[in-house]
């Protein structure tokens, strides 16, 4: 029988971490953990031999102790908790877990009804909905999921070691549930990566084995996993394996959850190679090996046999990876090239955990002050990194790593292909010097002010932290030197926009366009490559005496073309003629006869022109001043004079209005004449018989 250990197993490397957090916190003060570091009642012991106890409520941690919270991690009220009795906190948590915290609480400070899918009872996901506030919703199936009312909000995330698939059907059906659904992605790769390669191998084998805690969650996954698949045992120890699991069994595989340390898994390993030998000596196949076969990890840990000795001569490549899987450490020495996982990140440095005695750290600026890393670029905890080794080891304990280092060793190929094939590239303004910027470019990059715009750039400080579109037009790997523009990608630009401009353009056309320039004659307007004129005279029916009172540099008009020369390239451009022309409703608004009231806004030779609405002037002429002869018309009025006329003549379609202030007056005394006679009192009327009977006597009596 072949005994086959899968690709990915035993402890991932947050639970690695948690061990060796608190076998360090006990090796220098008493401590405890809250509940069993993980699920492993193996690994709980060996840590309580060590003098790390299991406690379950704060009230049991006595003082001088320190309290280690699990990988599984805790609410908020242990801290606080903690924190009012005076208890230092070891805060072991898997960085995936606190992803998963942390998300939850952000959901919930932004309103939104969080749905944690996940075992009510595991002590992770109490952990989260304790981040998520007191209405937070654990759910474990799809049943669960369709019970669940409408939320206008809802916001998804899963325990670490939850089935991707599973949580997929479950995420489809809460878009039912909701308007607007976030879904946040918490599963740990870890764990979907041991899951893949135990279904891998249940595949292949006749007999799987899983070993872990019966109470850890994932690995109940493993076993059910397996157990899809082919005949499947779950144990904890070597000790609970059976020879007749194995009667008539060609191959067995083995695979262990994130809770089972390496030690376990090598006895498990090791006895089930033993059971295998033991069937081939009962079926009387004669085997060379005069001593018991050691397993990878004793490989591993210095145990030197032939390999012929140990049968691994007879392994294919694949299962030659799994027993090197055992491998925990890199080889660390100045300049080496080291990859591994964020697992904190404070104001100055990154803490990556490199499978080294202590984490290494990446400062933020290295040793020669160059920033490594922007906060627009800050990597997340659980982020794989990989950086180059500068100090083994600090005064602090720590290996001091560059991130920077491995970047440009990265950008320094890439720029090398980008300064060959001339392709456009994007970088981050990150500081201002003299005569240009420093851009990020996974290494240095200088822009000259020059080749920033196509004009001149008075204040460089206006592109820090902005996104710059660039091409390389000098590259020298060996000096470090990369030189970039954007003034010749704007230009490549322009001149491609005019050439099509040029081609689509007629008058009578609206374009959109951009004030570029203020003169005292007009503005000047961008429309896409090609400057155009808009004349101060054809911005308004108004008259204005600078275009800076209808527009300013950087506004977006619409305006119509009214001219274009194509031998010249010169525009003109209108902005009035969008509008509605003021003349449209003169001739109802101003009929002949009627009095108008004005401001003299400008005279002439000939007479005064009087502005009775927007854009419309009326004429006095000279003649209709007064009613006697007028020399000039300063005699009479003066700009801004405020006047009254009579409307004689009206052409809209001349855009002409003729006022005669002469008439007006006329009329005017022609109605007090009338109204004068109007009021004289009335004369006695008598009759033509009494009258020259009257005239008769007179007569008489003077005879």
């Amino acid at each position: 029988m072949k005994v086959k250990l899968a690709a990915k197993a035993g402890f991932c490397f947050g639970v690695k971490r948690a061990l060796d957090m608190a076998e360090r916190t006990g090796e220098n003060s008493p401590s405890v953990s809250l509940g069993p570091l993980i699920h492993n009642q193996q690994v709980v012991k060996r840590l309580a031999e060590r003098g790390i106890q299991v406690v379950n409520d704060l009230e049991e941690v006595s003082g001088g102790q320190a309290l280690i919270i699990r990988s599984h991690g805790v609410g908020p009220s242990v801290y606080q908790g903690a924190e009012s009795k005076g208890i230092p906190v070891v805060d072991a948590t898997c960085p995936f877990v606190q992803k998963a915290q942390r998300l939850a609480a952000e959901s919930t400070q932004m309103g939104q009804q969080v749905i944690v899918m996940g075992d009510k009872h595991h002590p992770e996901v109490q952990g989260i909905l304790g981040w998520a506030g007191n209405h937070a919703i654990p759910i474990q199936t799809l049943e669960e999921a369709k019970e669940l009312p409408f939320y206008p909000q809802l916001a998804v995330l899963a325990q670490t070691t939850q089935l991707a698939e599973s949580f997929r059907e479950i995420v489809e059906e809460l878009k039912l549930h909701t308007e607007n659904l976030t879904v946040h992605s918490t599963i740990c790769n870890a764990t979907a990566e041991r899951q893949k390669a135990a279904r891998e191998l249940a595949q292949t084998v006749d007999v799987m084995v899983v070993v872990g805690g019966r109470n850890s969650a994932n690995t109940q996954k493993l076993s059910s996993i397996c157990a899809e698949l082919t005949k499947t045992y779950l144990i904890e120890t070597a000790e609970e394996l059976d020879v007749d699991w194995f009667k008539g069994a060609t191959s067995a595989g083995l695979t262990a959850g994130a809770s089972t340390p390496d030690w376990i898994i090598e006895g498990v390993y090791k006895k089930m190679t033993e059971i295998s030998e033991l069937d081939q000596q009962n079926s009387n196949i004669e085997t060379s090996v005069e001593e018991p076969t050691p397993t990878p990890v004793e490989a591993e840990r210095g145990v030197s046999l032939p390999l012929e000795e140990v049968g691994v001569s007879e392994l294919d490549e694949s299962e030659m990876d799994m027993a090197n899987w055992f491998e925990s450490f890199q080889d660390l020495n100045v300049g080496a090239k080291v990859t591994g996982k964020v697992v904190k990140i404070t104001n100055d440095e990154i803490f990556v955990d490199i499978s080294w005695k202590s984490e290494g750290v990446i400062p933020f600026v290295d040793e020669k002050g160059f920033r490594q890393v922007h906060l627009e670029n800050l990597p997340s905890v659980g982020d794989d990194i990989t950086a180059i080794v500068i100090c083994v080891e600090n005064k602090e304990g720590h290996t001091v790593l560059s991130k920077r280092q491995v970047d440009e060793e990265n950008a320094r190929k890439r720029l090398e292909q980008l300064a060959k094939s001339k392709e456009e590239l994007q970088a981050v303004v990150v500081e201002v010097v003299k005569g240009g910027l420093l851009v990020d470019l996974g290494m240095r990059g200088f822009v000259p002010a020059s080749q920033l715009q196509l004009g001149y750039v008075e204040d460089l400080n206006q592109f820090l932290g902005q996104t710059l579109r660039l091409r390389i037009i000098e590259f020298d790997p060996n000096k470090r030197k990369v030189v970039l523009s954007q003034k010749i990608i704007l230009e490549e630009e322009q001149v491609n926009k005019r050439r099509q401009l040029l081609e689509s353009l007629k008058e009578g056309d609206i374009v959109s366009g951009v004030v570029r320039r203020l003169a005292d004659f007009g503005a000047f307007i961008d429309i896409g490559g090609m400057d155009g004129l808009l004349h101060v005279s054809e911005m308004s029916y108004t008259r204005i005496k600078h275009p800076s009172e209808l527009l300013k540099t950087g506004d977006v008009v619409d305006v119509q073309i009214l001219k274009y020369d194509k031998a010249t390239g010169k525009l003109s451009l209108g902005l009035k003629q969008l509008k509605v022309s003021p003349w449209a409703q003169v001739a109802e608004k101003y009929p002949l006869g009627a009095i108008v009231s004005g401001v003299v806004v400008r005279i002439v030779a000939f007479g005064a022109f009087v502005g009775i609405d927007d854009g419309v002037d009326g004429l006095v002429h000279i003649s209709q001043l007064a009613n006697h002869r007028i020399n000039k018309v300063e005699e009479v009025l003066k700009v801004g004079d405020k006047v009254s006329a009579k409307v004689i003549e009206c052409k809209p379609e001349e855009k002409r209005i003729s006022l005669s202030m002469r008439e007006m007056v006329e009329d005017a005394a022609r109605a007090n004449d009338v109204e004068a006679m109007a009021s004289q009192p009335e004369i006695e009327q008598v009759t033509i018989g009494d009258a020259l009977g009257e005239i008769v006597l007179t007569e008489k009596q003077e005879e």
